[in-house]
């Protein structure tokens, strides 16, 4: 949750520059899967966030994740859990204990991730703790995140928010939402490591 929602969503503030769709590659291929597993296993750090498609009805259970992005500094790999080539690249990734994997909220994707797909994602930052106001000792959201980190204002659309994450063709509206969640993740991370180098060593486990 942004805590400070007056500076994260100030219109003074110049749009945030999010990833071009060049920069996007959809695994859904085998050799997509082979570039994404070759790119990702080689970074020490990625961004990562899950997409799922929102439930309306009261007792109604997600059958999410429906999408899983994974993003380093120039590149986001997005995984469609319904044309996955196969699994065993994705859970190398996300099971590695070497590669740190840094998001916002993550509480539902790994819970998710572990009951739906059998994936038990290790060395996980949750930026919402981590870089959480020690004097309200108050969550941080990726908006504020942003606002505060590069002086810009993050949109994210209500409408793209609660769209159908579980359709087989993504729209481009979809695709860049997506791919932005993680790889804002991993930008906010870099610049709050040059802030506080012992960011790297706070909250380095996996929320339940």
């Amino acid at each position: 949750m942004d805590t400070t929602p007056s500076i994260a969503t100030d219109p003074e503030l110049p749009l945030y520059e999010g990833v071009a769709i060049a920069d996007v590659v959809l695994v859904t291929s085998p050799e997509a899967a082979a570039e994404a597993r070759h790119a990702l296993l080689a970074e020490d750090v990625i961004g990562f966030d899950t997409e799922s498609k929102p439930t309306f009805s009261k007792g109604e259970i997600s059958s999410g994740p429906h999408l899983i992005q994974l993003a380093t500094a120039t590149r986001v790999y997005l995984f469609p859990v319904g044309r996955l080539p196969d699994s065993h690249g994705l859970k190398a990734i996300l099971e590695s204990k070497r590669i740190l994997k840094v998001g916002f909220g993550l509480d539902s994707d790994l819970a998710q991730l572990r009951s739906r797909l059998a994936i038990d994602a290790q060395n996980v930052l949750d930026l919402s703790r981590a870089l959480r106001s020690e004097t309200r000792n108050q969550s941080l959201g990726a908006k504020t995140a942003v606002a505060k980190y590069f002086g810009k204002r993050l949109q994210k659309s209500k409408r793209t928010t609660t769209s159908n994450w579980a359709n087989p063709r993504l729209t481009e509206r979809q695709i860049l939402y997506a791919a932005d969640d993680a790889q804002v993740a991993l930008r906010v991370y870099c610049a709050a490591l040059r802030a506080d180098p012992v960011l790297a060593e706070r909250g380095t486990t996996k929320p339940i």
